[in-house]
């Protein structure tokens, strides 16, 4: 690949063109980063624009369009001369005068000739380039184009040989004269992020890792195993398990979201926890069978001060008091403490919840006391929280006394927790 473009004529910008550069890396980056790019052409003495996918490979630069648009109709003769534009903006500038208002960006013009990419070969890995655009690790992970999907699917190659871009970055240009204006100015910065991935209706597959928002390590979803549990990142496809499992009244009677009718309503309660960005919520499955016997979370997460708590645990009956919830927070509590290097754990339960208080005191965490009016109630009234916390000193006996318990047949654990819900 080239270093540099030649610059030419039409890659020379007539105003700011101090802000061009050709520099290849960054024309590069800029296509890469993009998701659209605006394709102009004539076309029967007529300007047109077309708004349309793209991906770069080396220093071509492939267009996605149908077979009937009238770009790619007219692409099959000589190629079509083409200009494509693409723009990042990075943030609008607000100057203390209106007329140098202006916007932070980066951009990119190419000039040249696009021919159709007619060659299986070029075909497959220009198809392969725009899936893995808009998601890395898709092409392997969805089906390929069948042969008539193929031919309904037009592809352009335009070369990266007349190409530049133009940036502008920081502060408001203000005049001399307006810096004593009292109004304010900056930069207010733009910046496109993923949001959390809406599953199709019917989805049974989990969302892959490769869709999973990036979290910093507190935060990150991460498998837990055991001998008798696996704890497993929730996702949107365990809703009709959970339901199946926890579809007893005893499980939601401490908890402060009403019991679920049905899979349709456990999928909200799952979806609320998934877009919860304070929280990092599992889906407990039991290591012999593969069933998926209940859910639980870390929240209250704080990396600055080394804290979190464990809670949301819901689960189903038949595994109260059985190894499932005492290896569940032995995992848990192994993970926060020695790997993540917490320096305290919480816990907090309706006071009216005597089960699961003597649960939290069998772990070895001790009783700090009672918030009062703390949470509301699925029934609208307000109940009074007991905070349980264990601390970095006390996680050597506890680790101790729950691998013995679990040596001894594991009964304990929290049979159902009531921390926050959705």
């Amino acid at each position: 690949m080239v270093e540099t473009y030649q610059q030419t004529a039409r890659t020379t910008p007539r105003r700011m063109p101090e802000r061009a550069s050709y520099d290849a890396a960054l024309v590069h980056s800029v296509l890469d980063e993009a998701y659209v790019c605006h394709v102009s052409y004539v076309a029967g003495g007529e300007p047109r624009v077309l708004p349309t996918l793209h991906a770069r490979v080396g220093d071509t630069l492939y267009l996605h369009g149908s077979t009937g648009s009238r770009p790619m109709l007219a692409a099959r003769e000589d190629g079509l001369p083409v200009c494509v534009a693409v723009t990042i903006i990075d943030g609008l500038v607000l100057a203390r005068s209106q007329f140098n208002h202006s916007a932070n960006y980066r951009s990119v013009i190419v000039h040249g000739t696009a021919r159709p990419v007619t060659d299986e070969d070029e075909r497959t890995r220009a198809f392969a380039a725009l899936v893995e655009k808009v998601a890395p690790g898709r092409d392997a992970d969805s089906r390929r184009p069948s042969r008539r999907e193929s031919a309904q699917t037009a592809l352009l190659a335009l070369p990266l040989a007349e190409a530049s871009a133009k940036v502008r970055a920081g502060a408001p240009s203000d005049d001399p004269e307006d810096l004593t204006l009292p109004h304010w100015a900056g930069v207010v910065p733009l910046v496109l992020t993923r949001g959390l991935p809406v599953p199709a209706e019917a989805q049974e597959v989990p969302l892959p890792a490769y869709l999973r928002p990036e979290r910093e390590t507190w935060r990150r979803p991460v498998a837990l195993r055991g001998r008798h549990i696996v704890l497993e990142p929730l996702d949107h496809a365990h809703a009709p398990e959970l339901f199946t499992a926890l579809d007893d009244a005893e499980v939601w009677a401490h908890l402060t979201s009403p019991r679920p009718a049905s899979a349709r309503e456990m999928a909200e309660i799952v979806a609320a926890a998934l877009a919860d960005p304070e929280r990092v919520p599992f889906v407990q499955r039991e290591a012999a069978t593969g069933r998926v016997v209940g859910s639980t979370s870390y929240y209250g997460v704080s990396p600055v001060q080394r804290g979190l708590a464990i809670g949301y645990t819901m689960v189903g009956r038949p595994w109260w008091r059985t190894a499932v919830n005492t290896e569940s927070k032995l995992l848990m509590l192994r993970h926060a403490f020695d790997t993540l290097g917490a320096l305290r754990v919480e816990w907090h339960t309706d006071v009216r919840n005597e089960r699961s208080q003597r649960a939290i005191e069998r772990l070895g965490a001790q009783r700090e006391g009672i918030m009062r009016s703390h949470r509301r109630r699925a029934d609208g009234s307000q109940r009074d929280t007991v905070l349980y916390s264990m601390i970095a000193d006390e996680w050597p006996a506890a680790r101790e006394r729950l691998g013995a318990a679990l040596e001894n047949g594991g009964t304990g654990g929290v049979a159902c927790s009531a921390s926050p819900t959705p």
